[in-house]
């Protein structure tokens, strides 16, 4: 899954992608508030950390903008603020969730999951679709109790697809949340990767929708 992360400090801004991507998310980072508004109003993002306390145009400003856009991704405020008012001025703004720094690297991952699942409608760690369980907290991929052993780029495809299980899903979506920003998004390589997995989860997990995308779960 992609995430965007908006935060102008150096140091924390790659400890928290360094940790969001060691756990399997794909990841785009900017420093300043001009930037976050426009890559999250045109780009799609299964989350935004995002700092207030950001240059130019600060982070509440850039969450009004994008809610009074009518943007709905979940949003993860991160700010070394912290009077209660802030934090009550952050929400009714549109945070869906408040981390005030210093933080604990794993309550920060524990709250991303949180919001991703309720935002797609689960409440479990794990999902589970007929044979298959996703563990979303220890990443592991598991068929009929064998866990597999997935590569990173696989892990996200399939937590993707879990995730919103039962939505036929574009393939130029899933290419955004498996590659991000960083990697090729020719075709041909999501389309070898479902062929592998099909291997690996059973054929039957990953069903094409020809021209519309794919599915997994329900009518999978």
């Amino acid at each position: 899954m992609r995430l965007l992360v908006a935060e102008d400090d150096r140091r924390i801004a790659e400890d928290v992608r360094t940790v969001l991507t060691s756990a399997g998310y794909a990841v785009d980072l900017v420093r300043n508030g001009e930037e976050a508004w426009f890559k999250g109003d045109t780009e799609d993002y299964g989350l935004i950390v995002l700092d207030l306390g950001l240059p130019g145009m600060d982070g509440i400003s850039v969450l009004k903008q994008w809610r009074m856009s009518g943007r709905h991704t979940p949003v993860l405020v991160l700010t070394a603020r912290g009077s209660w008012a802030e934090r009550v001025e952050g929400i009714d703004a549109g945070a869906d969730d408040y981390l005030p720094k210093p933080f604990q690297f794993e309550e920060l991952l524990a709250r991303v999951r949180a919001l991703i699942r309720r935002s797609v409608g689960h409440g479990a760690a794990t999902i589970e679709i007929g044979r298959l369980v996703v563990d979303t907290r220890m990443m592991r991929v598991a068929v009929d109790g064998i866990p597999l052993s997935l590569t990173p780029f696989e892990f996200r495809l399939v937590s993707y697809l879990a995730h919103h299980r039962g939505r036929v899903v574009p393939a130029s979506e899933l290419q955004d949340h498996v590659y991000g920003d960083d990697f090729s998004r020719e075709a041909n390589a999501l389309e070898a990767m479902i062929a592998r997995l099909r291997k690996k989860l059973g054929s039957e997990m990953i069903a094409t929708r020809r021209g519309f995308g794919y599915l997994m779960g329900d009518d999978g």
